[in-house]
């Protein structure tokens, strides 16, 4: 009997490792998302632009935004086909004084800034950047789930040409919101770049390439998660409110 007992105890133990758990999504489903390659091919619903702050010489056009032909050369392995032109988003500025001064490169849809939204829960952001060897320094824009605009510290622009950067998002900033009509996810809202008070501001070049993010796409799915979005039209109940 006793030999019995220890075969059919660690027969269950068995099965209780070997079936999934349905409820509980991997905590390693990690993946990598690419939000814009900056090709320009009109592949994604949104476009670019950029806003600068009061002393930026508008009356040259300043800032100016434009698409070029060139890409990282990490990145070149990529586009080994050789089947298009790859691009990257080039900005320049110049302003009328030293100081406190700042730009915005964001997306926007149809006329109008837009937030890109990233799915899961996000634990970095990674993109190319091209510097000038300048002492601007460069943030993250992003939206929380409550809400709040966070900026976070990306690099300083104090080196010469492509640079990878990788901004890790802080586990304290909330990412889903914990109620069912609340945001849905963290939203990218766009690159700051301001300059120091003693640096030259007459001449300055970015370029921007392949930006994407580290993500566990199921981290917010739970068993039941299609019944969030259950609509009821015209039930009884809600009819009664009426």
């Amino acid at each position: 009997m006793k030999k019995g007992a220890v075969v059919f105890t660690s027969l269950a133990l068995l099965l209780a490792f070997c079936i999934p758990a349905v409820a509980q999504p991997s905590n390693r489903a990690v993946e990598t998302i690419v939000i814009e390659k900056f090709d320009n091919d009109g592949a994604n619903e949104w476009t670019w632009n950029v806003a600068a702050s009061n002393y930026v010489d508008s009356e040259k056009g300043f800032p100016k935004l434009n698409y070029f032909e060139g890409q990282p050369n990490s990145l070149k392995y990529l586009n080994a086909s050789g089947e298009s032109s790859p691009k990257v988003l080039g900005v320049k500025t110049s302003y009328l004084r030293k100081g406190e001064n700042w730009f915005e490169v964001y997306p926007e849809k149809e006329g109008k800034p837009y937030e890109i939204p990233l799915i899961g829960t996000v634990t970095q952001i990674d993109f190319w950047a091209w510097g000038a060897n300048y002492l601007y320094k460069l943030d993250l824009l992003i939206r929380d789930a409550d809400g709040r605009v966070y900026t976070l510290p990306a690099t300083t622009m104090a080196y010469k040409g492509w640079k990878n950067i990788i901004v890790q998002i802080p586990s304290s900033i909330r990412q889903h919101s914990r109620l069912r009509s609340g945001p849905k996810s963290l939203t990218f809202v766009g690159f700051r770049v301001h300059t120091d008070p003693d640096e030259y501001v007459d001449d300055f070049n970015i370029f921007f390439d392949q930006l994407k993010y580290t993500t566990n796409t199921l981290s917010d799915i739970y068993d039941g998660y299609d019944l969030s979005e259950a609509d009821f039209g015209n039930s009884a109940s809600s009819e009664s409110k009426e």
